[in-house]
């Protein structure tokens, strides 16, 4: 790096490098860095090769309020300053460089796990009813801990609170569905409701929880191959480290060999595990191709993915794998990206046969059962233990946990769980009942336009659902399903914009509140972050920036909520903005859409552009305003398409 720089600067080049000071070395594993290596430090190195001008940007610049040691004319910048910063460098002639100050996520989380830094009380929860499915909280943070969440109106965003970093950068999208709760731990299943221990781990025998039944385990007379696959930060190193002690402590002879890769968060990670009876019958570390005996899928898409089916046969490998879906980095990018999920579990029933191929919601019931995701893996090595895949006694598994030193009863607890799961899922469904939504697609059209009418009618009056069946009788009545199921989304979505009457709605009467309380324990208190037209003032990158509103607005929004009956009337106060206006534009853009659908009477199949035109409007404020364009580019197209 640092001969780069000095070659840039003998040069004469006009160039920015972006030096990122993250506390660790990230990409190899979370190493600490080597010597006394700070940012003042670095500042003076850069000033002493001749960088002309260097910024600083930070996650909390009043950390360097007492710094003084900086290089001579450094100057500190908040990170959402960053996009301007890189403007104004850009400008400057000459070899100038960005500092940007913030721990790695990963390397933070880490931290505090082992207590090496405070722990943080925020969480952040996204109210699914609020959110417009606009994918710029994805945009902002460019993080996979936003996750894709089906609901009765689509793809939404939720929060893995498992995997959440706490970087809360995704509160920076331009969004009202955004609620940070302070001093709330998601809440596992009440102990009322949990069995005993002694039933949970089959120690006494009872109606609903039979004393559990021990496994025939594998021979290790030739070497037994566990493959265990998964994401980084999952656990997934761990658990093969649990398996391997557990070998140990049986006085089998046993090899680990983890395959991490970039050491990143949603990396793909394996662990190759082999068990023999002696150290000296395991002649390789890594398994071979075709040779893995049992599979312990953490991941769906990396179990699926090419390596991890390499390792596998027909007729001999058993292989236990979590349903959860997980996005990957392309929903970053892409807001409509979808999981192939039902591909992804074919591509391994073909490869192994249906019955070797086993599949639990781990992430599901070790979220509602223990409160906490991470546990999945411990829940699924459970579960593959009860069917006989793994050649290790229960004993020595209980004991490498142990030894593990690390939520010794909640792994044991998550273990036996799985146990559980093998041999009595009918029990557990009822405990954990499975995670089920009614998503549009799933839904018969008359089911779909039923469910639109009430929703309608809770936004406003019966009124404006008649106004909605109406238009969807006449729409009908052109024979095309596939076109009537269109405009019974968009027209329902055009009809009901999300204002200020029904954000406060959605807020107030719909549960939410209640949720929260229910899926999350602790005193905690509750903030929104908004952005109201009359207090939002406007950052660097031009957007309103959103505050932080306490409980005590929840009482004015109930207000507003029933001030609904006021919209677009005389009386009502938001009705001349600019965003309202826009709303009873694009509504009647579409009517007049509609009109023309049923004069022209298209065969089916050729109006549907015309009738789906207005998913691409989604989200508030500018990012609502930035898919303006494209959206009316696509009707315009499919209009003179239609007219042809």
């Amino acid at each position: 790096g640092y001969m780069a720089i000095r070659q840039a600067v003998a040069a004469g080049v006009n160039i920015t490098y972006r030096i990122l000071f993250n506390d660790a070395v990230a990409m190899t594993g979370g190493q600490p860095v080597d010597g006394q290596l700070d940012v003042p430090r670095l500042s003076r190195q850069l000033a002493a090769e001749g960088v002309g001008r260097i910024v600083v940007v930070a996650a909390d610049p009043t950390r360097y309020a007492g710094i003084h040691d900086l290089a001579s004319g450094v100057t500190v910048r908040h990170r959402d300053e960053l996009d301007t910063v890189q403007r104004e460098l850009r400008e400057f002639p000459g070899v100038s460089a960005l500092i940007y100050d913030q721990i790695c996520a990963t390397e933070a989380r880490r931290r505090r796990k082992r207590g090496k830094m405070p722990a943080v009380t925020q969480r952040v929860v996204i109210n699914e009813a609020v959110c417009e499915g606009c994918g710029d909280c994805s945009v902002q943070s460019n993080c996979l801990s936003v996750i894709p969440i089906a609901t009765d109106f689509g793809t939404k965003r939720a929060i893995d609170q498992s995997a959440c970093n706490q970087d809360f950068s995704c509160l920076k999208g331009f969004c009202p569905s955004f609620v940070t709760l302070e001093g709330a731990t998601p809440r596992r299943l009440a102990a009322s409701a949990a069995p005993q221990w002694d039933l949970l781990r089959g120690a006494v025998n009872s109606e609903n929880w039979p004393i559990l039944p021990s496994p025939k385990l594998p021979a290790t007379t030739e070497p037994h191959n566990l493959l265990i696959t998964g994401v980084g930060g999952m656990g997934v190193i761990t658990l093969g480290a649990l398996v391997g002690m557990a070998a140990h402590l049986d006085g089998k002879g046993v090899s680990v060999l983890d395959m991490t890769g970039l050491a990143q968060k949603y990396g793909a990670v394996f662990s190759h595990l082999r068990i023999a009876d002696r150290p000296e019958d395991i002649h390789a570390a890594r398994i071979a191709t075709g040779e893995a005996h049992a599979v312990l899928g953490g991941d769906l898409v990396v179990s699926a993915g090419s390596e991890a089916l390499s390792k596998m046969l027909e007729g001999q490998t058993q292989a236990v794998i979590s349903s959860a879906e997980t996005p990957t980095a392309d929903f970053t990018r892409q807001r409509d990206w979808r999981l192939p999920a039902e591909q992804l579990k074919q591509r391994l029933r073909d490869t192994l046969g249906d019955e070797a191929t086993h599949f639990i919601d781990a992430k599901h019931l070790a979220t509602r059962l223990m409160g906490d995701a991470l546990y999945a893996n411990i829940l699924l090595l459970g579960y593959a233990w009860q069917r006989g895949m793994i050649p290790v006694s229960l004993a020595a598994l209980d004991r490498a946990i142990e030894l593990n030193g690390t939520a010794i009863d909640a792994n044991r607890a998550a273990f036996m769980w799985g146990r559980r799961a093998a041999v009595n899922p009918e029990k557990l469904a009822i405990l954990v009942p499975p995670p089920s939504v009614a998503a549009p697609e799933a839904m018969s059209l008359d089911a779909l336009i039923a469910h639109r009418a009430a929703h309608l009618t809770a936004y406003q009056d019966a009124a404006l659902a008649r106004r909605y069946r109406d238009r969807l009788a006449a729409v009908r009545q052109l024979g095309d399903d596939a076109l009537t199921r269109h405009v019974a989304e968009q027209y329902a979505r055009l009809l009901a914009p999300k204002d200020e009457y029904e954000v406060a709605r959605l807020y107030t009467e719909t549960g939410f509140i209640k949720r929260l309380k229910a899926d999350f324990d602790g005193d905690f208190r509750i903030q929104l972050h908004l952005a109201p037209p009359w207090l939002a003032s406007h950052g660097p990158d031009g957007r309103p920036r959103k505050r932080r509103l306490g409980a005590w607005l929840l009482p004015v929004l109930r207000f507003l909520a029933g001030a609904r009956g006021l919209r677009g009337s005389w009386l009502d106060p938001f009705r001349l903005s600019a965003e309202r206006q826009l709303d009873r534009s694009l509504l009647a853009d579409y009517e007049a859409d509609l009109d023309l659908l049923l004069q022209k009477r298209p065969p089916p199949g050729i109006g549907h552009e015309l009738a789906s035109w207005p998913a691409e409007i989604r989200g508030y404020g500018p990012v609502r305003a930035a898919a303006i364009p494209a959206a009316r580019a696509r009707r315009d197209k499919a209009r003179k398409t239609l007219m042809e």
